[in-house]
């Protein structure tokens, strides 16, 4: 279980439980905070409030250990390496293929990738930390519509698999409809229940 006490953000506040293998859509005007809240409960930048997973509370724990346990999935993902396979420990072919990748992507080139292409290999990266709960900032946002349901599919999976709760920001109503178990959306400087 994920939960954000009076978690504030510039001028957004946050109370919520997200239950184990639940998935919470958060939606709200560009520039609003919810990559800022994201960030936070990821512990990367200062915030108000609590978060806290599990019984433990981020502020308890050293930020790489937390980090592990609260995987976050930023808009723009960074790249350290000039090839794909030096970015992974250990084998994701499952997770490679069923978002649309052979096994060569491993030698492929980060340079040579598309925006898209790096974005679903962004995701498996991300799932192969093996996380116990995911924050996932638009994480379908240069797909073309199968790997958009690709992405659904596999994060779907996932949460339920390992009983994650995932806090997935989207600006597409007809994926928070498909995902959501809860949708909210920002306004002002709250958060709001939006009706499936």
């Amino acid at each position: 279980m994920l939960i954000m006490e009076g978690l504030r953000v510039r001028e957004v506040t946050l109370d919520l439980v997200i239950e184990k293998g639940e998935i919470v859509c958060l939606s709200g005007p560009s520039g609003s905070g919810k990559s800022l809240l994201l960030r936070a409960i990821a512990d990367l930048i200062p915030h108000e409030g609590r978060v806290i997973f599990n019984g433990e509370e981020c502020a308890g724990m050293p930020a790489h250990l937390w980090r592990r346990r609260v995987g976050l999935l930023p808009a723009e993902s960074q790249w350290w390496a000039d090839r794909v396979g030096e970015h992974f420990s250990q084998s994701m072919t499952a997770e490679l293929a069923a978002l649309g990748f052979g096994p060569e992507v491993l030698a492929w080139q980060i340079a040579r990738c598309s925006t898209g292409e790096r974005q679903r290999l962004a995701i498996v990266r991300l799932l192969a930390q093996a996380p116990a709960a995911l924050l996932l900032d638009e994480p379908t946002a240069s797909l073309d519509q199968a790997g958009i349901g690709r992405v659904e599919e596999l994060i779907r999976r996932y949460s339920q698999r390992r009983q994650a709760p995932v806090l997935w920001v989207s600006h597409d109503s007809g994926q928070v409809a498909r995902v959501a178990d809860r949708h909210l959306r920002i306004a002002g400087a709250g958060v709001e229940v939006v009706s499936l």
